[in-house]
């Protein structure tokens, strides 16, 4: 049976754990009607489309509102 020789430092057992723990960020799309990045099979937060079509209603501030006129 394998034993170790000798004992394993703190910061080498560490080193070789803390890859585990790494992230990625997270995958980023583009919305097809706004052109804004949201992440991949969620509704897009600043125009409310979905694969081209709206599936829910946003808000519009009034002041936008009073720019667009």
């Amino acid at each position: 049976m394998a034993v170790p020789k000798r004992r394993l430092s703190k910061s080498r057992r560490n080193r070789r754990r803390a890859n585990h723990d790494k992230t990625d960020a997270p995958t980023l799309g583009i919305c097809r009607n706004c052109g804004a990045t949201v992440r991949p099979h969620c509704v897009c937060g600043d125009c409310g489309h979905y694969r081209g079509r709206e599936v829910i209603e946003v808000a519009v501030a009034e002041e936008e509102l009073e720019e667009a006129v």
